[in-house]
């Protein structure tokens, strides 16, 4: 099509950067421009003032005229009005609305669902009315073809006075020429849309009528219908099945225990191999690097510590991989859907599972997402009941526990164990959240009333780069973020298991120095060769770490926990994944052959009380309960204070959580054992 011819004034070409923000209804195809526009060269913040995060990316573009202008896009969150009833869209007005906001942006770029136009220009008509220059990306123009409509792109762009550029995000056509036209856009008087004193009549309700009457009459004669909507009948037909009030239910659990196999069972090939080569790098540093405590830092603090972190990359990844297609492809909506009827038992409602599904991934944004709730009582029950989602953060510590205790076997020739055991793990969470949250139901008085209106995406296919983009950015935020304070503490662990109080480890070599004089090598070459173990591990009971976790045990030990687990737990407040780079590191203090992985050495380790392994399916079940249900996460706690304003809610989240864990893990230990 043609540009809409615009009188040059003020031409945005004359700047050298521009701050450009990304507005419109939620799956309006916003993130998926986003992320085209941007590709990798993406950052994540807070909005000035606020917990929300604020995604931006920077990226060069050349105008018409050869001239390079740096512009940075905002995504910012979905809104229906700028009438907002929720934090989330209060974010997004006072950002638009706001001229001293420090992000002010110099131009809007307005997406807009073409397969629902009235429903989007709506919203465009009120950010016109802003007085702010505007683009209007007319998106998912493929939807629009495959439904036989046809809309006239020139004719609605003079209608509203700004500039239209059709698009589709997904297939990623017209994405030059919009570029194009917001680094070469010139500033217009802009029309007023909505006449004043018609929308200012009646109450809300009437005031919105009188918009969809003017939209409508906008969009007449730009919008036409050559035959019969197959996409809607066949989206119509699928609802039926997925929403389905049993059935929806049936395919969901089949759906989760589908993405739990294959966790486990794809990722086991690249686990197995980043294991062999953490193994190797270990012994040829053991076998090659002069003897010290430099040398022994990078081969038991730092390198014992990442290896805690990179063997989990192949099942994060997976996990994300299903997770983004079940979100682009339009079902995590349906979701939503069939789980209201069930969410309003207890206290809560359809917007309360977007965030409990995000807080599989990280319950710090998934708890800033109940923004979008607008029921104060029910956000708050939202977000005091997220965390017990088992998010990516544990997903490292189950994987590790139930391959330590839990048999890889098969079941009716396609059930692995593993999986299954994985499945049973998030399932209790969930479970556990709505029965907390029927308690808080009545604990927490409210008088104020919540409705639930939810509008259904369309189904598409997968767009595969989006969710590469999703994959690679939570592996980064868990390779980087998480992975920075596992090494860091991994660096303490092994100061505190390498040294102790006093003389203590001299003491210890002589004592085993002058035992092994008395021993017959010829006779017993068994006890000469356990030798280096037996004072490894008495060195390490004695250091400043044992010290720390015999003073926990006394506490721990009715779970079934030793004092090394105790360590671990103490650390994992910084952050859940913590676990495994701590055990990592505590088996790795005194191993001068480095020739098993963690998983190896935890499953060697015998109790000394019992002559059994020390971990066993009762311990290993009670473990993975207590990183299920407990509060060990200061980021959760902190992002918790700041949405609800008051300590006593992370309080409260912190005291209940650890005693609803202490008291399943005591069950099960005692139990299984």
């Amino acid at each position: 099509m043609k540009n809409n011819p615009i009188v040059e004034q003020n031409s945005f070409s004359e700047k050298s950067s521009l701050k450009i923000a990304l507005i419109g209804n939620p799956n309006c195809g916003k993130s998926t421009l986003f992320n085209v526009l941007t590709g990798l060269k993406q950052s994540t913040a807070n909005f000035p003032g606020a917990t929300v995060d604020k995604k931006t990316g920077v990226v060069k573009i050349k105008n018409t005229s050869g001239k390079i202008i740096s512009v940075e896009f905002i995504d910012l969150p979905g809104i229906y009005s700028l009438h907002p009833k929720s934090l989330d869209e209060k974010i997004a007005v006072d950002f638009l609305c706001d001229q001293n906001h420090p992000d002010h942006p110099d131009l809007t770029l307005f997406i807009a669902d073409a397969s629902n136009l009235k429903r989007s220009l709506v919203l465009a008509a009120q950010i016109i009315d802003l007085k702010i220059p505007v683009v209007i990306a007319l998106n998912m123009m493929d939807v629009v073809e495959k439904r036989g409509m046809e809309i006239d792109a020139v004719l609605l762009s003079e209608k509203l006075g700004v500039e239209i550029i059709p698009i589709s995000a997904r297939l990623e056509t017209g994405i030059d020429l919009l570029r194009q036209g917001i680094v070469s856009l010139v500033q217009i008087p802009l029309k007023e849309i909505f006449n004043k004193e018609i929308i200012t009549k009646g109450n809300e309700a009437d005031q919105t009528i009188a918009r969809y009457k003017i939209i409508t009459e906008i969009i007449s004669g730009c919008l036409k219908i050559k035959m019969k909507k197959d996409e809607e009948v066949f989206s119509s037909r699928t609802d039926k099945i997925l929403t389905h009030k049993i059935w929806g239910y049936v395919i969901f659990l089949s759906v989760l225990l589908l993405i739990f196999e294959s966790v486990f069972f794809i990722a086991s090939y690249p686990m197995k191999w980043i294991e062999s080569l953490f193994i190797f790098f270990s012994q040829w540093g053991t076998q090659h690097l002069p003897k010290g405590e430099f040398s022994d830092l990078l081969v038991n603090g730092v390198l014992a510590g990442l290896s805690g972190v990179v063997v989990f990359i192949p099942q994060i990844a997976l996990l994300f991989f299903f997770i983004a297609i079940l979100e682009d492809s339009g079902y995590m909506a349906r979701v939503s859907f069939i789980m209201d009827k069930i969410m309003r038992k207890f206290g809560l409602n359809g917007r309360s599972v977007i965030p409990l599904l995000s807080g599989v991934a990280c319950a710090v944004p998934a708890i800033m997402s109940t923004r979008t709730i607008s029921n104060w009582k029910e956000r708050l029950i939202t977000i005091m009941i997220t965390p017990l989602m088992s998010c990516s953060a544990r997903l490292p510590v189950y994987a590790l526990l139930i391959a330590l205790v839990v048999p890889a076997e098969t079941k009716f020739g396609f059930l692995n164990m593993q999986g299954i055991v994985l499945m049973f793990l998030y399932l209790i969470g969930f479970l556990a959240a709505i029965g907390a949250a029927f308690v808080m139901k009545y604990l927490i008085k409210s008088k104020e009333r919540s409705f639930f209106i939810m509008e259904l995406p369309p189904y598409r296919s997968p767009r595969w780069k989006n969710v590469g983009l999703a994959i690679v950015d939570r592996v980064k935020v868990f390779l980087f973020d998480a992975g920075k304070v596992i090494i860091a503490i991994s660096i303490i662990l092994w100061f505190l298991a390498s040294h102790a109080p006093g003389n203590k480890f001299e003491e210890i070599e002589k004592k085993y120095s002058d035992y092994s004089e008395m021993i017959d090598a010829d006779k017993h070459p068994e006890k000469i060769n356990n030798l280096p173990q037996q004072v490894a591990a008495e060195k390490l009971e004695a250091s400043f770490a044992g010290i720390l976790g015999k003073f926990i045990e006394p506490v721990i030990k009715p779970l079934g926990f030793d004092w090394k687990v105790g360590i671990a737990l103490v650390t994992s407040f910084a952050a859940r994944e913590v676990f495994v780079g701590t055990m990592a590191t505590i088996y790795s203090v005194g191993d001068n052959t480095n020739a098993m992985s963690i998983r190896e050495k935890m499953s060697a380790e015998i109790n000394t009380e019992t002559q059994k392994p020390r971990y066993t399916f009762a311990v290993g079940f009670a473990l993975m309960l207590f990183y299920a249900f407990a509060m060990q996460c200061m980021s959760t706690l902190a992002v918790v204070y700041r949405e609800t304003k008051s300590l006593k809610w992370p309080v409260l989240q912190f005291i209940y959580m650890g005693t609803l864990a202490y008291i399943a893990s005591f069950v099960a230990y005692h139990l299984f054992k």
